[in-house]
C-alpha cells in the first residue's frame, strides 16, 4: 500500500497521473473506514427517530445491510434488490420470509430498515421485491378471505410501464407461491388486513402532531425504511467522476458522508461486526479517523481471542491487499444461527427444529455445545473439538462456497448423505454444521431430506427418492419446507444447483437455477 501511493506521488510530480488513477485514489481515501462507521452511525439516529413513531411495531433488518443501523432488532428478513432490478423483477420462492407476514400479523405490522449505495432514495429491494412480495402473498390469501385487497401498491417513481409489466406477471407468481407448499392458511389465520408498503426516507416530510396510529389504517402497514441520506446532495467533479460523498466535519473531525454504507461489509469492516460495532460505537467514533484503523483492528482480536478461550471458532482475522425459538424435544430436526445478533449483546444461538426428523442444522461454533446429539457432520472448513461416543460418530467435509469452488458442495454430498444414511437407519440424532448455520449446512441438510425422507418428513431410507424424478419444483416446496422453520436460512443459488445436480445424478454439467 505504501509502496502505490508512492508510485502515485512520483507519477503526479511528473505530471503523468491519469484521471482514473486520480479518482481511484481519491474514492479510497474517501471510503475510509471511519467514513463508513460514521456515516452509519449518522444513519442510525434517522432510523431511531422513525422507530420512536410507531414504538409498537417491530423493527426488521432486511439481512445484511440493514443490521448495521441499529444496536438491537426484533427479527431479521432477506429481501434482495436482484429480485426487483428494474424490468427485471421476479417472485422468488427461495426467499418467502414468511415469518415475517406472521410477525407483521401479530404485531399489526411491522418496519424494515435497508438501505442503498446506488445513488436512489430507496434499494430496489424496497421499491420492487416488498411490494411484490405484499400483493403476491395478499392474492394468496384471498382465497382464505372475502373483500381482500390485492391490489399492486408501487412507489410513485416507478414508471407506468413497468408497473403494468410486473401485473401482467402477478397471477402466475401467485401460483408459483401455491405450489410451493407454503402454508399461506395460517397467515391468513393470524391477518386481520392486509399488507401493504409504505416508504420513509430522510426527505419524507412527516407532521408530528399527526402521525397516524398504525391501527387506524385499513392495512397492515409494512413501513419501510431508506437509512441512506439522499443521493441528490451528489455532484460531479469537472473531470467527470461522480462523488457521492458528502463532506461533514464537527468540532473535532472532518469526514465523508457515504450512502448505504453498511452494504459489502467485507470489502471495508476489517472484521468487525454489528455486534462489535455497537458494543463499542461510542469510543470507535470519538477516536476519529486517524484511530479508528487501529481501535478496530484491536475490537476484533479481542474478540477473536475471547472466543477461542470459550472454546469457540476463533481463526484468525486476515484482510485482503487493497488493489482495487427456545430448543423444543417435540420435533428434531433443528437448525441454529449466530449470524444476526438481534439481542445487541452477544449472537444468538436459536434452535429450531424442523418436522419430525432426527437431523439438526447448527453453526459450527455452537455445534461443540450441542446436547442430545450422537453424531456430527462438519461442513466447515475448519474442524471443531466435539464431545462423542466414537471417532465413526464425526466426519468432517469441509465444502467451499460455490464463489470458491463450483463443485465443492457437489463432490461432498456423496459422502455426506452415506454419513446421514449410516446414522439416521440406526435412529441416531445428526447435526449438520457449517460456518454460519445459513448456506452450506441448510443445502447439505435439504440434500439429506430429499435423499432419506418422504415429502411428510418420515424417514424412509431413501425409497419414495428412487422410484421419482426429482424437479425444481420438489426442490422449491423442500426448500420452502425448511425455510419455514428456518428462518435466517439463506443458500445461494451457485449451491442450490449443485444439490439439485446431485439429486438428479448430474455429472458436473450446471442445470438451470431452481429459483427461476
Amino acid at each position: 500500500m505504501l509502496e502505490r501511493e508512492r508510485d502515485m506521488e512520483m507519477e503526479e510530480e511528473s505530471g503523468k497521473v491519469s484521471i482514473y488513477k486520480a479518482a481511484r485514489s481519491i474514492k479510497r481515501r474517501e471510503n475510509s473506514l471511519y467514513n463508513a462507521l460514521r456515516s452509519i452511525y449518522d444513519d442510525s439516529i434517522f432510523v431511531g427517530e422513525i422507530s420512536e413513531l410507531w414504538p409498537q411495531l417491530p423493527l426488521v433488518a432486511n439481512l445484511r445491510c440493514g443490521l448495521w443501523y441499529r444496536p438491537r432488532f426484533h427479527a431479521t428478513c432477506y429481501f434482495k434488490s436482484t429480485d426487483g432490478h428494474s424490468n427485471n423483477c421476479s417472485f422468488n420462492t427461495s426467499r418467502l420470509n414468511l415469518h415475517l407476514a406472521l410477525l407483521a400479523a401479530t404485531k399489526g405490522g411491522c418496519m424494515i430498515v435497508d438501505s442503498t449505495r446506488r445513488g436512489k432514495r430507496f434499494p430496489d429491494s424496497m421499491s420492487r421485491t416488498i411490494p411484490i412480495w405484499t400483493c403476491v402473498l395478499n392474492r394468496a390469501i384471498r382465497d382464505f378471505k372475502n373483500d381482500w385487497d390485492c391490489s399492486l401498491n408501487l412507489p410513485l417513481w416507478i414508471p407506468q410501464t413497468e408497473k403494468a409489466s410486473i401485473e401482467n406477471r402477478l397471477d402466475e407468481w401467485t401460483q408459483r407461491l401455491k405450489d410451493s407448499g407454503a402454508d399461506i392458511a395460517s397467515i391468513a389465520a393470524c391477518l386481520r388486513k392486509p399488507l401493504r408498503p409504505l416508504w420513509i426516507s430522510h426527505k419524507t416530510v412527516i407532521w408530528l402532531n399527526e402521525v397516524p396510529h398504525h391501527d387506524s389504517w385499513d392495512f397492515t402497514p409494512i413501513i419501510l425504511i431508506s437509512a441512506s441520506a439522499s443521493a441528490s446532495a451528489s455532484a460531479s467533479s469537472s473531470s467527470g467522476v461522480s462523488v457521492s460523498q458528502q463532506h461533514r466535519t464537527t468540532s473535532e473531525f472532518s469526514w465523508n458522508y457515504i450512502p448505504g454504507a453498511g452494504d459489502d461489509e467485507e470489502s471495508w469492516a476489517r472484521g468487525l461486526t454489528p455486534v462489535l460495532f455497537w458494543n463499542h460505537v461510542y469510543d470507535i467514533i470519538n477516536a476519529g479517523p486517524h484511530l479508528c484503523n487501529h481501535m478496530v483492528a484491536d475490537i476484533v482480536e479481542k474478540s477473536r481471542v475471547n472466543r477461542a478461550y470459550r472454546g469457540e471458532n476463533a481463526p484468525q482475522i486476515t484482510l485482503k491487499p487493497t488493489t482495487s425459538p427456545s430448543l423444543s424435544h417435540q420435533e428434531p430436526l433443528c437448525l441454529s444461527t449466530n449470524t444476526a445478533d438481534i439481542s445487541g449483546t452477544h449472537h444468538e444461538l436459536r434452535i429450531t427444529w424442523l418436522g419430525s426428523t432426527n437431523v439438526a442444522l447448527a453453526s459450527s461454533q455452537i455445534a461443540a455445545d450441542a446436547v442430545d446429539i450422537d453424531c456430527v457432520l462438519n461442513c466447515d472448513r475448519d474442524s471443531i473439538s466435539v464431545s462423542l461416543p466414537s471417532t465413526e460418530a464425526y466426519l468432517h467435509l469441509p465444502i467451499l462456497g460455490s464463489k470458491f469452488d463450483r463443485f465443492s458442495l457437489l463432490n461432498n454430498l456423496p459422502s455426506a448423505v452415506r454419513f446421514a444414511k449410516l446414522n439416521l437407519s440406526q435412529g441416531k440424532r445428526l447435526l449438520v454444521c457449517c460456518h454460519n448455520g445459513e448456506d452450506i449446512s441448510v443445502c447439505v441438510c435439504l440434500a439429506i431430506l430429499m435423499s432419506l425422507f418422504d415429502e411428510k418428513g418420515s424417514y424412509d431410507d431413501g425409497k419414495s427418492f428412487s422410484v421419482t424424478r426429482v424437479t425444481k419444483w420438489d426442490m422449491r416446496r423442500r426448500l420452502v419446507y425448511v425455510c419455514k422453520f428456518a428462518t435466517n436460512a439463506r443458500p445461494s443459488r451457485g449451491n442450490l444447483r449443485q444439490v439439485f445436480n446431485f439429486l438428479i445424478g448430474g455429472n458436473g454439467v450446471q442445470p438451470p437455477p431452481i429459483d427461476e
